[in-house]
């Protein structure tokens, strides 16, 4: 039995952005209860659940890191841990988490050091070749390939039965892609969802997130992340997905995934639940049963999908079953209202169809969001017009919320390979990093400026809320007084304003932000 340190670093934000996304470290709980199954000795930090009011200025006063600092995570290391893991989930976050890899090394230089997650999977060549403080990368799901890693450099597993597919490091090399849809990619992934042991939460801070209000989505009460479902079917060139995790879409049975739903009702009074899922609904009779299920045990929940669904499975059985059941609210992505554009990125969707989705989804009552993206490569203004226009429909329809991002090559993607290859982009650097979010960077389409670019994803934020506040000026007033009155939030709009004030209400004590 081996003493492992499972370290969740500081979340990195823009200080001008207030959108919530502070939420439970469910990647890490997930490791957590598999490494546990196997008797190893676990302990987590937290960095942000154990700090969950600290900000600290970081990268010239730019960003901030939502958490613990540095010194005070490396401070809480027990000095009889075995290995250390970190999990690295976004490019924007490894200048720091690296600079606090760095900082364990220095102080534990015998300890080997174990990263994964989204961002490590897409640049473990790199990380292995420039940053010596690592010892190990784990590629996609980690849940069966790190706890064979430490069972075979704990001694307990034999060097013929371990399996390094996955792992990657200065002996392990990473085999050459044969493919945008690699079968070693399929090959690496967990097959027997239902068997991997449930989220290790009595390890995780977790009621310092749910007594104040801190979750991804609509704060509608005390909320727990959820996953019915692991990866994508779909091969959207912009999202990491088919590169990084393949295209294959696995879903729990349903019957478990309401098991473990009335368990957390129970243990920690759950009201609310969000499903992080890539794509939650994929098939049709999946989420029927799934329903069924909950009216059968006449269970009394609101359940959301924040993080950005299609809209094939959606008709008025289906959604109508959905609010039944309590689901509330509804992100749907489709990324552009052009249809040139949305086939170059391989966004098999059709707009009007998903028009039609969200207008059954409204009509039962859910509240709805969508996401768009401007500044794709090759994408021209008249591209870029079809995406307000359609900005502006979805508003007249009645869609609550929209984020107009800008677009930005995140490693890991076709696209982001695509302009590697056309030298669009230079090697990594902190500063390639740090530029990766919505409020900074250049444009990357030849045929639109980076000026260009900001004021459309500005016209069209204006576009769609000028028109929503004419339109349903009730809904506003509405979100208002929900937010003076601390009522449960409706929409994203009130869990932004209500997301300002608490990072600047002046009566917040001053040490809480560094």
């Amino acid at each position: 039995m081996s003493h492992i340190t499972l370290i969740r670093p500081p979340m990195v934000l823009l200080r001008v952005v207030h959108a919530r996304s502070t939420c439970p470290p469910l990647g890490i709980a997930y490791l957590a209860g598999s490494m546990r199954s196997f008797n190893h000795d676990i302990e987590v930090i937290d960095a942000v659940g154990e700090s969950i009011f600290q900000f600290t200025k970081i990268n010239n006063g730019k960003n901030i890191a939502h958490g613990l600092d540095l010194d005070q995570i490396v401070s809480r290391i027990d000095e009889k841990t075995d290995f250390i893991c970190l999990s690295t989930m976004f490019s924007i976050e490894w200048p720091l988490d690296y600079e606090l890899i760095k900082k364990i090394k220095t102080k534990f230089p015998e300890k080997l050091i174990i990263i994964g997650g989204e961002h490590v999977t897409a640049t473990a060549d790199w990380i292995m070749k420039n940053c010596p403080e690592v010892d190990y990368c784990v590629l996609g799901e980690g849940e069966v390939k790190l706890v064979n890693l430490i069972n075979f450099l704990s001694g307990s597993l034999k060097e013929k039965e371990f399996d390094s597919s996955g792992i990657i490091s200065r002996e392990y090399k990473r085999p050459e892609r044969q493919g945008p849809v690699d079968k070693y990619l399929m090959g690496l992934r967990i097959k027997s969802v239902d068997d991997i042991p449930l989220p290790a939460w009595d390890l995780i801070p977790l009621n310092n997130y749910l007594d104040n209000n801190f979750g991804y989505g609509t704060d509608r009460g005390r909320n727990m992340p959820m996953l019915a479902t692991r990866g994508c079917p779909y091969q959207c060139t912009f999202c990491s997905n088919p590169q990084m995790w393949s295209t294959r879409w696995v879903a729990r049975d349903p019957v478990k995934v309401l098991n473990e739903m009335e368990t957390y009702i129970k243990d920690y009074r759950i009201e609310n639940f969000s499903f992080y899922d890539l794509t939650a609904i994929v098939k049709r009779d999946w989420i029927i049963t799934f329903c069924n299920l909950i009216l059968e045990r006449k269970l009394n929940f609101t359940w959301q999908l924040p993080s950005g669904t299609r809209s094939e499975a959606f008709d008025e059985e289906v959604v109508d079953l959905m609010y039944r059941t309590g689901c509330r609210n509804l992100n749907f992505a489709p990324e552009s209202g052009s249809p040139s554009v949305l086939k170059r990125i391989k966004k098999k969707i059709d707009p009007k169809a998903m028009l039609k989705a969200m207008k059954i989804c409204l009509n039962r009552g859910m509240v709805v969001k969508s996401n768009i993206i401007i500044g794709f490569p090759k994408e021209t203004h008249f591209e870029i017009w079809q995406s307000l226009i359609f900005l502006a429909k979805m508003s007249w329809i009645g869609v609550h919320d929209a984020t107009v991002s800008k677009y930005y090559p995140y490693p890991g993607t076709e696209m982001y390979d695509n302009l590697r290859k056309e030298h669009k982009i230079s090697d990594f650097s902190d500063s390639y990093f740090w530029s990766l979010s919505n409020l900074t960077g250049k444009s990357y389409s030849e045929y639109v400026s980076t000026k260009a670019v900001d004021f459309y994803s500005i016209t069209g934020l204006l576009i769609f809320y000028v028109i929503s506040i004419i339109r349903r000026p009730q809904f506003f007033f509405k979100s208002l007084y929900n937010v003076v009155l601390g009522r449960k939030e409706e929409s994203r709009m009130e869990a932004t304003i209500r997301t300002i004030y608490k990072r600047f209400n002046p009566f917040k004590k001053k040490k809480e932000y560094i």
